[in-house]
């Protein structure tokens, strides 16, 4: 009797919850799944290229209004990736300090705000000020959202699902050009109307993140606490973010990020004063870009995970990229145009991005990746601070808003070349 009941509690043992290490946070109830995350951050990328697009379309209807040149009607693009491009650094650190998750909502909240408040602007300077205002709330998404995703799917389905949450761009870049094009061409109503719609949207969208997506923090808070009994030097941790592959990933990032919003920005403004189409069908012309890279991306995605090296993959899509980035202007065909668009949207920045992504996360230690894609997403966003300025000087410079598409291909040929010195990846995420 007396063996039987000391036993007992030998046999209990095995019923002790599980160790955490094969899961992002500590286990609980309400912790969503890797499924749910991705579709919701899908979707937050939605509205966050929708909000940044519904410009484009109408730049032509604000330069008349204000009196614009175009190398002014590049600086309200400017100043929004400005004040995009400075938050995502301090986004990282600030994540992972107070949650990830709660830094994402607000910042969505507030530039859910600031879009609305864009479509109150009555002059140029008001307008300027409000989109970076809201290039400051949409600075925070980026690191903490693939910080997260990057360390719920496993190594290898990580660049498929860093494939299916960009494909949310698409689908808001497309939907910003074809509903603000509707909006203000087919149905007459003012530019502001476009702003105030997806400005509300976002809110919305906004509540949703936080409501299904908040046990996130809570869980990250217990892990934080755990770790701090772990002393971990800075110096190398500062190393693992400044590596050769590292470097040399911001450095094409920086290219090809460079290409995507210089033609991002211009390219409706273009189809309308240089290849006469319709201002109520560039926003369709323009959305073949986006919906093109859906299945371009997944596809590729899913062939690099197949890969033991996708460094050569990368850079053929750079280089490829840049080849459309001349098709498009030269050619005066305009089926050859339409295809150009298309296969850069099938081999270009939305379709390179989950794979940079996958690669920096196999060189970046898994504690560090919100703040590894804060570097990776300041380093892109940099030339999306330049992008939108300088091809329209060049075209005022010039007459010629072909001349950004080219230099635009040049810069993605140099960071193709620069990734060519990468090395096979260290780290074992």
């Amino acid at each position: 009797m007396t063996t039987s009941t000391q036993s007992r509690p030998t046999i209990s043992a095995p019923t002790a919850p599980p160790s955490p290490a094969r899961r992002l946070l500590p286990a609980s109830r309400r912790r969503p799944g890797p499924l749910l995350v991705t579709a919701l951050f899908s979707l937050g990328w939605v509205f966050m290229y929708a909000d940044r697009n519904i410009l484009s379309p109408v730049m032509t209807v604000i330069q008349e209004e204000w009196g614009l040149s175009r190398t002014e009607l590049g600086l309200m693009s400017t100043v929004f990736f400005l004040t995009y491009a400075l938050m995502q650094i301090p986004t990282g650190y600030i994540a992972d300090r107070f949650g990830r998750v709660r830094v994402v909502v607000v910042g969505y909240v507030l530039f859910g705000i600031g879009t609305i408040l864009s479509g109150f602007a009555s002059t140029f300077l008001i307008f300027l000020m409000f989109r970076a205002f809201t290039g400051v709330g949409e600075g925070t998404y980026y690191s903490p959202v693939y910080g997260i995703s990057s360390s719920y799917v496993s190594k290898r389905w990580r660049g498929v699902s860093a494939a299916v949450i960009n494909s949310g761009m698409a689908v808001g870049i497309s939907l910003g050009f074809i509903g603000s094009s509707y909006l203000t061409f087919t149905l007459g109503l003012p530019w502001h109307v476009t702003f105030l719609v997806f400005g509300i949207a976002t809110v919305v969208v906004a509540g949703l993140i936080h409501y299904f997506l908040a046990p996130i923090d809570d869980e990250h808070r217990a892990q934080l606490a755990a770790a701090r009994t772990v002393a971990t030097p800075d110096a190398p941790a500062r190393r693992a973010l400044f590596s050769r592959n590292h470097l040399l990933t911001y450095v094409l990032i920086f290219c090809s990020l460079y290409g995507f919003f210089s033609m991002l920005t211009w390219l409706p403004t273009y189809l309308q004063q240089v290849r006469d189409v319709a201002p109520a069908q560039t926003g369709i012309i323009a959305s073949l870009v986006p919906w093109a890279s859906i299945p371009g991306a997944i596809v590729l995605s899913m062939l690099a995970r197949r890969m033991s090296n996708t460094r050569p993959l990368i850079i053929a899509l750079a280089l490829l990229g840049g080849l459309c980035q001349i098709l498009v202007p030269l050619t005066g065909d305009y089926a050859l145009m339409i295809a150009g668009l298309v296969v850069y949207g099938l081999v270009g920045k939305l379709a390179l991005d989950p794979i940079l992504i996958a690669f920096l996360a196999e060189n970046t230690p898994q504690e560090m990746y919100s703040r590894a894609y804060g570097y990776f997403n300041f380093a892109g966003m940099l030339s999306s601070i330049f992008a939108p300025y300088i091809t329209g000087a060049l075209a005022d410079a010039t007459g010629m808003l072909e001349s950004g598409f080219y230099l635009s291909a040049a810069l993605l040929l140099v960071g193709a070349i620069a990734f060519c010195f990468t090395k096979p990846s260290r780290v074992e995420a």
